[in-house]
């Protein structure tokens, strides 16, 4: 019997492992609610597979990839679409093949990228802001319809495109940037370049998966080419966006808001709670929550069932795939 064991299993995901282990007799699947890491690889010895999902790096030395490859692992499967916890080069020296779930549900994220833009353009954060200080004046937040308005895509891939035509159906003009141009986009997406982008949309949403060549795509030079009345959604990761940057650009009043599910140094405070403490370890956060132009969401733009449970069980289906020697079309680093 092959045997599976899938790391910082959630509340939340507890059930979908429960039905895909029912699928599935003749396979051992057990969890736990621990990140992999240096002092948790060894619950890893004695199972042929591994499935993970997490925001930190596994490690900061090759020792854990060495381990699991003592171990007899010859494949790490992620829940997520970001590898960026994993060192590629690592798990190939080691003989690890590398899985993650692309597309678990690009219409969840985009669906929260239109929420973003819409909380934004029709100034819900300030609406909010001034009805609990029993405030009902409406002036100076009037709000512009997007049939009016430029968005701006980065990353023009699976959710990219999904953004794309969502706000294509509102009648806006959407800008896109990316390595290649998707021909079923013609008609939809005009390409041009990133400065193109910054320079004349009035939304900005990033949609780029992290890498080094992504980190702080958006910092200084970026936010002195947008427009004083554009906003910037970041629903991708968080290193895409220098958070010094954007919080220096709202203070001098460069960008009209911004809508932040995810930010730099985030697994210091979301999925935990801080509840009736002073403050919370990641004062930029603190900073941003003090504008009433930014709309926050806590990294859940996927947090939907069916992105979950896409999540859930196909990474399992990769991971049973590998150690049956069958192959995978997620494969990420193939060894």
């Amino acid at each position: 019997m092959k045997k599976i064991l899938a790391f910082n299993i959630l509340d939340y995901e507890k059930e979908f492992v429960g039905q895909w282990a029912a699928e599935h007799p003749d396979v051992q699947v057990d969890f736990n609610q621990i990140e992999l890491h240096d002092d948790t690889v060894h619950l890893a010895e004695g199972y042929d597979g591994i499935d993970y999902r997490q925001r930190s790096k596994l490690s900061e030395t090759p020792d854990l990839y060495q381990k699991l490859h003592d171990y007899g692992i010859k494949q790490l499967a992620l829940r997520s679409a970001g590898v960026d916890s994993c060192n590629l080069k690592w798990a190939k020296q080691y003989g690890l093949t590398i899985t993650n779930v692309p597309s678990y549900s690009p219409e969840a994220v985009a669906e929260m990228t239109l929420t973003h833009a819409m909380n934004l353009v029709r100034h819900i954060p300030q609406f909010q802001a001034r009805i609990h200080k029993n405030d009902y004046i409406v002036e100076g937040l009037r709000s512009r319809e997007m049939s009016e308005m430029t968005i701006g895509i980065i990353g023009v891939g699976r959710i990219g495109s999904t953004v794309a035509r969502i706000f294509s159906r509102f009648g806006a003009t959407v800008l896109g940037n990316d390595f290649k141009q998707n021909p079923d986009l013609k008609g939809i997406v005009k390409y041009t370049t990133k400065e193109d982008i910054y320079q004349h949309a009035d939304i900005v949403t990033m949609h780029v998966y992290m890498s080094e060549d992504n980190y702080h795509m958006v910092s200084t030079h970026q936010f002195a080419l947008m427009k004083p009345s554009a906003f910037l959604i970041n629903c991708s990761r968080g290193p895409v966006v220098d958070t010094d940057a954007l919080i220096t650009a709202l203070k001098n009043k460069q960008i009209a808001g911004a809508g932040i599910d995810v930010i730099e140094d985030e697994t210091k405070i979301f999925n935990q709670t801080f509840e009736g403490q002073a403050g919370i370890p990641l004062k930029a956060y603190e900073t941003l929550k003090s504008f009433d132009n930014v709309f926050l969401t806590p990294h859940v733009a996927f947090y939907t069932d069916i992105a979950v449970e896409n999540m859930v069980k196909q990474s399992l289906d990769d991971t049973l795939k590998l150690i049956s020697g069958e192959p995978s079309d997620h494969v990420i680093n193939a060894v």
